[in-house]
């Protein structure tokens, strides 16, 4: 006890100094194998950082084990560096078997970079969707329905990741789904987890589509116990809508020549059967072409004229005539050139709202 108290009072109170330095230096070993070391400490965070790291922090601590056995000639040196390489070596192997371990099909390998990857999903939590969906890939071939208006129930949810998706209601087209869309999001949102619901529309594949879906009850169980998961799926779900909302927006757009807001319900009369059933393949090919329709300038809006109403002639007595009843003019078979700003007219006195599919088929909520 003395003696190691006479050491530490030697080193706390009395200074070592060196008596002698060494004019000679350490060897290229010593220092590449601090090169190294230095390298290594500059690696990032993730995976591939730590495999940065780890690969040149085994490096130096080889070089460190060969400078002490040939060079400085300590065992003891040779013997920690040798077991900080073995160390290295190990957290290497680890994190190969880790990556074996998250090695997905080629389909949901792209799904990840294409979709969850830009918002930064961990490895982790995308294995627990995936494994959601029973790692499985299903296929639709062509003209195959994927759900019948009126007839399928809404007990699942499912992305497209190969194809083309048609929607239609009542033999009426609406819009296509692409790849990496949601094919039923508007019916998954549109019901609470207790509540049961069929479709009401037709999804039909164009061409031979790939998708994976996840059973109702199981993602609504991973969604509970995920909040993570439950935040990614709400964003991916409210984007997916919009989506198709603005589809439908641009299909007016491309029809009438002016915007209409598509969040009021009387905007299903005019996409409805009840609407003209001789421009239905126009629209398809404008779907498919995806090319952008210029809006009129709105100098040239703001200048235009109303058309003139015919002159009609003076009646025997002034009576003040009936007001036109709103459901006949939204109901009406024909649009001509005045039904828009009839249509216009209507949407002025309806309050707007988001929209959803309702019990006739139309977006409401």
């Amino acid at each position: 006890m003395g003696y190691n108290a006479t050491i530490l009072d030697h080193l706390l109170w009395q200074v070592p100094l060196c008596e002698y330095w060494r004019h000679n230096t350490e060897g290229a070993l010593y220092h590449l194998a601090n090169c190294f070391l230095l390298l290594g400490f500059m690696g990032g965070s993730g995976v591939y950082g730590s495999f940065y790291l780890f690969s040149f922090l085994a490096t130096g601590f080889l070089c460190y084990a060969l400078w002490g056995w040939f060079f400085a000639c300590g065992l003891d040196i040779f013997v920690w560096s040798f077991l900080l390489v073995m160390v290295c070596l190990t957290q290497l192997a680890h994190l190969v078997y880790q990556l074996q371990k998250n090695i997905f099909t080629e389909e949901f390998d792209l799904l990840y970079r294409t979709l969850y990857l830009p918002l930064q999903v961990p490895l982790q939590t995308y294995k627990e969707i995936v494994h959601c969906c029973e790692n499985r890939v299903l296929s639709l071939a062509t003209e195959q329905t994927y759900a019948v208006e009126g007839e399928t129930p809404i007990n699942r949810l499912s992305l497209l990741l190969e194809g083309r998706i048609r929607v239609s209601q009542d033999g009426q087209f609406l819009h296509y789904i692409f790849p990496y869309q949601f094919m039923d999001s508007p019916e998954w949102e549109s019901l609470q987890p207790s509540e049961e619901g069929i479709f009401q529309v037709t999804l039909t594949a164009e061409t031979d589509c790939s998708y994976v879906s996840w059973p109702r009850k199981t993602l609504y169980h991973l969604l509970d116990k995920e909040r993570y998961i439950s935040h990614l799926f709400a964003a991916l779900l409210d984007y997916d809508i919009s989506e198709k909302l603005y589809a439908l927006n641009d299909k007016l757009f491309a029809k009438f020549g002016l915007r209409f807001d598509i969040r009021l319900p009387s905007l299903y009369h005019v996409l409805g059967p009840a609407s003209s059933s001789s421009e239905p393949e126009a629209e398809k090919e404008a779907e498919e072409s995806k090319e952008p329709v210029l809006p009129p300038h709105p100098l040239s809006v703001g200048v235009q004229k109303p058309p003139a109403l015919p002159s009609l002639p003076a009646p025997a007595a002034p009576a003040a005539p009936p007001a036109p009843s709103r459901a006949s003019r939204l109901g009406s078979d024909t649009l001509g050139e005045d039904s828009t700003s009839l249509v216009l007219e209507d949407f002025a006195e309806l309050p707007g709202s988001f929209m959803d599919y309702g019990s006739e088929g139309e977006y409401m909520r």
